[in-house]
């Protein structure tokens, strides 16, 4: 599969162009570590909304989703709830403002806000900048592993997958090194706009390409219904039936099951917090608590429609012009290729050549986001906090040079020995993030919960993640269950073991130490404000300020999650089914975001002001 001249010069220039744009913003990084890892807080909301969701229009979840889409239709709205999709509405409806009131500059510094600078909190500390650089070299070598497979596909020097990915990594790391945050923020829209126009361009090919009531012909029964039973019943065996073997290698056919264990594991990770990576640093990068609310809504908006119109665009025209050849693959077919096969085929010269610009400047965009979050991590948790506290800020920019630098070589050389972009996914969303949940839920909610409880909480779930997973798929039991049930092993297994080891971890660490000082719990609860389980602390504030009001917005914020969740769905499966011609299903969806948007408007667009005045001082 090759390109023809037009889209090699197009591809050429815009990589060219992204690399000038980013080196030419750098100067401006290079003041101080708050420009360069915040943008000095002065970037508005849409802007690090658009730049947010750059980040996370990666090429490796695209291909992913398409993959997805092609198997299991609109039922495979649910299967992003892996990561979980809806932690933004969590975000957009109450945490992105608790966590932007900390006034902090990492995750890890965070851990002095709420456990103060005692051993516990030390230990803390530490635990997270180790948490931080193992997710962020996860992540780094889940999108190492995709744009390869891409690459290799379409551009034409017969190199190797790992070989395209080195190269585009090399590109990208020069503009994200030097700049900073500002240079992968400017980036990163530019990067958006080209992308979205070229997801859009798709989706109306396919819908030109593909006449309503067409699809029908190659799919299988309830493959364009987007609800489900408790078994995913999506029979492909007369049409494609390597695609029968792949549904069970996934174990996702008891598809109620697993969407309920989806659901469960999403709203407590979402109830978690962000992780320590890019998405954090947007929300800490915003010019205040409002404004870092506005950013994640924000970014449900603009990354969902564009995203998932190229998403069932391409599932569509495989679905229809591309079955006989994966027929023909048989048990070969590798499903995450589906996207740039299908690329390769329907798509005309210069908008290719303009897409796959644009999909590389993707990958370029998370990879950019995951590289610039990890140097706050080493330089501003470790170098300036233990070793040099007093060294110059042009110091500590060159030794964040140095920090991504080290982060980019280590991810390349484990990215090159990964094999398969879901594997993963999947141990990121169910192993690691399992370790992670249990201490940072409680650490919102729960006054007790102190700097040792974090520490044990987290220990034993990253070790849980990183060592249980291969001896538990050996044992028999294990192995019977999966082949006879098609469970999916990391979701149903690894992430609820790995979380009540977690949670042990965090109760045995509280419970067997002294609580953290009053003063600190006290300046966290005032500076923050959660809900929650903080009724000692609430009464020994009314103590000092009789007049201090605590959070009552717990039911308002349940009910908004919910409503918000329901926006999300609908937003969602919207340009599916306007892709798929389904007139009727696509006016019902509308109308849903339309009416939940104006519910949104009342109880809480109406409400971010109040929120940040109510306690006397603006934050």
């Amino acid at each position: 599969m090759h390109l023809q001249a037009l889209d090699i010069g197009i591809i050429l220039g815009y990589l060219l162009c992204t690399l000038l744009l980013g080196y030419w913003v750098s100067n401006y990084a290079s003041r101080d570590m708050t420009a360069y890892f915040l943008g000095g807080n002065k970037l508005p909301w849409y802007v690090l909304g658009l730049s947010n969701a750059s980040g996370m229009f990666d090429i490796s979840g695209t291909m992913l989703l398409v993959y997805w889409m092609f198997v299991y239709g609109l039922k495979s709205v649910w299967i992003p709830w892996l990561w979980p999709t809806f932690n933004q509405i969590f975000l957009m409806v109450y945490l992105s403002s608790w966590l932007r009131r900390s006034r902090v500059m990492t995750g890890a510094e965070w851990i002095k806000t709420r456990f103060g600078t005692g051993r516990g909190a030390q230990l803390s500390h530490l635990i997270v900048v180790i948490y931080a650089f193992i997710s962020i070299i996860g992540f780094f070598s889940y999108g190492f592993k995709g744009i390869g497979k891409f690459a290799a596909t379409f551009l034409p020097w017969h190199l190797s997958p790992n070989q395209y990915a080195l190269i585009l990594v090399a590109i990208t790391a020069i503009y994200v090194i030097k700049g900073g945050m500002i240079s992968v923020v400017i980036t990163e829209v530019a990067q958006f706009c080209v992308l979205s126009v070229a997801s859009f361009a798709v989706g109306i090919i396919a819908m030109r390409r593909v006449a309503p009531g067409v699809l029908q012909h190659f799919v299988p029964a309830g493959w364009d219904n987007v609800f489900f039973g408790w078994n995913l019943n999506l029979n492909w065996s007369a049409l494609i039936p390597s695609t029968s073997t792949k549904i069970a290698q996934d174990g996702y056919g008891i598809f109620g099951f697993l969407v309920m264990m989806l659901f469960f594991k999403g709203v407590l990770i979402s109830a978690a917090g962000p992780a320590p990576n890019y998405d954090m640093q947007r929300v800490l990068s915003s010019r205040n608590p409002r404004e870092a609310s506005l950013m994640s809504a924000w970014v449900n908006v603009v990354l969902t429609f564009p995203r998932y119109f190229l998403t069932a665009g391409l599932a569509v025209l495989a679905a229809v012009f591309f079955s006989d050849s994966i027929r023909a693959m048989g048990s070969n077919m590798d499903f995450e290729l589906v996207l740039p096969y299908t690329l390769g085929r329907f798509v005309p010269t210069g908008l290719l050549g303009l897409l796959i610009a644009g999909l590389l400047a993707a990958f370029m965009a998370n990879f950019a986001a995951t590289v610039n979050s990890a140097p706050p991590y080493f330089v501003n948790d470790i170098y300036k906090r233990y070793i040099r506290p007093d060294a110059p800020p042009k110091t500590y920019v060159r030794l964040s040079y140095l920090s991504s630098f080290a982060v980019v070589v280590i991810g390349v050389l484990i990215g090159w020995n990964v094999t398969s972009v879901n594997a993963v996914v999947i141990w990121i969303v169910s192993g690691l993030w399992g370790g992670y949940t249990a201490s940072n839920v409680l650490k919102w909610y729960w006054w007790r919960f102190n700097g040792y409880g974090y520490f044990w909480g987290m220990v034993t779930g990253i070790s849980s993640a990183l060592a249980l997973p291969p001896l538990i798929e050996k044992l028999p039991l294990v192995r019977h269950l999966l082949a006879a049930y098609s469970i999916n092993f990391d979701v149903a297994i690894v992430f609820p073991l790995v979380l009540v080891l977690s949670l042990i971890g965090c109760l045995a660490g509280t419970l067997l130490t002294r609580p953290e000082d009053d003063a600190v719990l006290k300046d966290f609860y005032r500076r923050v404000r959660p809900w929650g389980f903080w009724g000692p602390i609430y009464r020994k504030v009314l103590v000092d300020e009789p007049n201090f009001q605590r959070n009552k917005d717990f039911g308002r914020d349940m009910f908004n999650v919910f409503v918000g969740i329901v926006w999300q769905v609908a937003l969602v499966v919207l340009p599916m089914y306007i892709v798929t011609w389904e007139c009727q299903r696509a006016a019902i969806a509308l109308a849903i975001v339309l009416v939940a948007s104006v519910i949104l408007k009342f109880t809480w667009y109406d409400r971010l002001t109040e929120r940040e005045v109510e306690t006397g001082r603006v934050v």
